[in-house]
């Protein structure tokens, strides 16, 4: 036996249940991964929580839990090529990543991915990666970067925010970043310039930036869109990854699944060589996962969540 979270029904971090389930093998054209560590996103509450939202990824009840993980091949099936027994690997794997082990076809079939671990990264930190790192990554090529010019940040402090502020500034950028007052000298170690969110954001942001906000990315919600445009950035140059089918004035709404093909190769060679880290804000043993969920529903943590096994 080998042990997965699994839930019943769909609901928050109580239905969450840790459970003995059959030990699974990897057939051909599979390998199988002994996970050692899954990396929370807020998008796994949202899945396990919202019917509606769980089957536009193809999940349904009763179901695993996570997408984020890192670990080890420990099996791999006859067919294989590519990945081998003792390999390194991290990647995504839907509602399925928080256990002990799982199966992926080889190549992997979306939205399941897998990749090598480089030397040098360590299973923590590239559990980190997928979600938060290509989602960040895409939300800055929506809208393009450049040296000099100044760029707005929504949500600059939670998962994907560490990354698209550390992107942003390697890019050459000048970065505010939107945040509550207890996470300004974090995001200031960060590189980026904070200002609080909520009622005013604007007259907040034309007072850091008197001459102006040349493109934005918005990563919690619609408030850094909607004061983008009434500051008068272009819509193209404005992108959202939380507003859904229709974000706020023809901005742009992205996703990691739409990250070029290089992003990954970026991110991960600016964190070898010290340009680029990732906050850890807490690590739980996956006997903890409830409460490893709830603190990362809370939406004020500062980085990323962690569950090892």
């Amino acid at each position: 036996m080998s042990r997965a979270v699994v839930y019943q029904t769909f609901g928050g971090p109580e239905v969450l249940e840790l459970r003995d389930v059959p030990e699974p093998h990897a057939g051909p054209g599979e390998v199988r991964v002994r996970v050692t560590v899954a990396g929370l996103n807020p998008m796994d509450g949202a899945i396990a929580s919202n019917p509606e939202l769980a089957a536009l990824f193809g999940v349904s009840v009763p179901s695993g839990f996570g997408y984020d993980f890192a670990g080890v091949v420990d099996e791999a099936g006859v067919g294989v090529e590519g990945f081998a027994v003792g390999d390194r690997v991290f990647g995504g794997a839907m509602a399925k990543a928080a256990a002990d082990f799982l199966v992926l076809n080889i190549p992997a079939a979306q939205p399941d991915e897998l990749f090598h671990t480089p030397d040098g990264i360590s299973d923590e930190v590239a559990a980190t990666v997928p979600v938060a790192g290509l989602t960040a990554a895409a939300a800055l090529e929506a809208i393009g970067p450049r040296p000099g010019e100044t760029v707005l940040v929504g949500g600059a402090a939670g998962g994907v925010g560490v990354f698209a502020v550390q992107l942003a500034k390697l890019a050459g950028a000048r970065v505010i970043g939107t945040a509550s007052e207890s996470t300004f000298d974090f995001l200031r170690e960060l590189g980026a310039e904070p200002v609080a969110y909520g009622p005013g954001l604007a007259d907040r942001v034309r007072a850091a930036a008197p001459d102006g906000v040349s493109a934005a990315t918005d990563l919690f919600g619609t408030e850094t869109a909607e004061t983008a445009l009434a500051l008068g950035v272009p819509a193209e140059r404005i992108s959202t990854i939380a507003a859904g089918a229709n974000p706020p004035g023809g901005v742009r709404a992205t996703g990691g699944s739409e990250a070029g093909p290089a992003a990954l190769g970026r991110i991960t060679d600016a964190i070898l060589a010290g340009k680029l880290t990732v906050p850890l804000a807490a690590v739980y043993p996956i006997e903890e996962i409830r409460e490893a969920v709830t603190l990362q529903s809370g939406r004020h943590v500062h980085g990323k969540i962690l569950v090892t096994m």
